[in-house]
């Protein structure tokens, strides 16, 4: 199963996604509680924690493609976390255990999300009684993210087929005029959406 797959197509069926996603949940945040509160004095618990993690991607049936690329979408999250670090006394050492510890915590979540549906993370949070209006917008969030990504596609392409000027600097300025665009279309179909949910009784 390629990278492209896993992202299209959801979760494999595996012994980890036939899990019920409220365990799941618990064991993801179970062990990012863990490294989040793991004394550097007990830092060789993290490569258990590793190995753990490591054994259930290979039970989930996710490629270890698709999941390096996906942790390498993150890593300036964790370097603009962690680099700081290093500009204390002897500060290597505590940018290396930030930097594992936070990778192992952002895998965890990965692993949650490559596993487990979008669908039943939401099923779950109303089970736990999250507020509804957290709920809802988490739903509308997910369902028109993907209706704003595919229009910015296709206003890419417009204004590229229109353009012949080469260049990396005009492609900086396309790309935020796009984005500036982009800006405008969302809200002004945000309001239309939220108009006719109203008229149709929502609250």
């Amino acid at each position: 199963m390629s990278a492209h797959h896993w992202h299209e197509s959801g979760p494999a069926d595996s012994p980890v996604r036939r899990l019920p996603p409220g365990l799941k949940l618990l064991v993801a945040l179970g062990v990012i509680l863990l490294l989040v509160s793991l004394p550097r004095s007990l830092f060789w618990l993290s490569a258990i924690v590793a190995a753990f993690l490591l054994l259930v991607a290979g039970l989930g049936r996710i490629p270890f493609s698709a999941l390096f690329k996906r942790m390498l979408m993150l890593e300036p999250l964790v370097l603009g976390v962690t680099i700081l670090t290093l500009l204390q006394p002897d500060g290597w050492r505590t940018f290396l255990f930030l930097f594992i510890r936070t990778n192992l915590c952002l895998l965890a979540s990965v692993l949650l999300a490559g596993t487990t549906t979008f669908t039943e993370m939401l099923a779950v949070l109303k089970w736990l009684h999250m507020p509804w209006l957290f709920v809802t917008t988490l739903t509308l969030m997910h369902r028109y993210l993907f209706v704003l990504a595919d229009e910015s596609e296709r206003m890419r392409r417009a204004r590229a087929s229109r353009t012949l000027t080469p260049g990396r600097r005009f492609q900086w300025q396309m790309l935020s005029s796009v984005v500036g665009q982009m800006f405008v279309r969302a809200s002004e179909r945000a309001e239309r959406i939220y108009h006719a949910m109203c008229a149709r009784g929502w609250k």
